[in-house]
């Protein structure tokens, strides 16, 4: 799996990619810091991580995951993956891990914007973190979404179109039915931001993310069986 993880922060990092998803996030980190922070003069920055989440991850997650598989196939080096020693099981969480590496790293330099809250005030660092944490668990739901998408396809537009409308769809999906709450993953973050750790969000997440990420392992052992 390590080798998998290596492999796809080579690919993010020797290209573009990698930077582009860094940027854009900080990016959204400093507007909402101007919109929320700034304007209330308050030292609680998980309104910041919040918003961040929920409209950066739309824009964040299709880029990361939309070539995970697609461009495997587009490429030919699908079959590599498929005929691979390393299992399918560790194909795909190397996938996750690596993606989910730089939403972190992303995290980590977003502690610029607590240095300087602590400027003028005293911020909370264990509400922070908690943020911080729910912020992990929903990319990680949301990236395991978009890696199931790229198994399904070999168009990268495809798999990120799809990725990007599931996201938006989670937003108002209580509004059409509550049989779906399910797949609201910003819902479960809304404990997070209050500095509440809910195992039952945690667990929720984490199903979801289990969910999804076997469904790809599904798809990808049908097309080896196939090929």
């Amino acid at each position: 799996m390590l080798a998998v993880i290596k492999k796809e922060l080579k690919s993010y990092f020797f290209s573009p990619i990698g930077y582009v998803v860094i940027g854009i996030f900080l990016l959204c980190f400093s507007v909402f810091f101007y919109l929320t922070v700034l304007p209330t003069g308050s030292v609680d920055l998980s309104v910041l991580y919040y918003y961040t989440a929920l409209y950066g991850l739309i824009i964040i997650v299709p880029i990361l995951t939309m070539r995970t598989f697609a461009e495997e196939r587009k490429n030919g080096t699908e079959q590599l993956l498929l005929t691979s020693p390393t299992g399918m099981f560790k194909i795909v969480l190397g996938k996750l891990f690596a993606a989910l590496l730089v939403i972190i790293i992303t995290l980590l330099i977003s502690f610029i914007f607590f240095f300087i809250v602590m400027c003028f005030g005293k911020p909370n660092l264990v509400t922070t973190l908690v943020a911080i944490l729910g912020f992990i668990l929903v990319s990680v739901a949301a990236l395991s979404f978009g890696i199931f998408a790229s198994s399904l396809t070999e168009n990268q537009v495809i798999a990120g179109v799809i990725t990007v409308a599931f996201l938006i769809i989670s937003l108002f999906i209580t509004d059409i039915s509550n049989i779906f709450a399910g797949f609201a993953l910003m819902n479960y973050y809304t404990s997070f931001i209050q500095g509440v750790i809910s195992i039952e969000n945690i667990i929720s997440l984490l199903l979801f993310s289990v969910a999804f990420l076997s469904l790809t392992i599904i798809v990808m052992q049908r097309r080896k069986l196939v090929k």
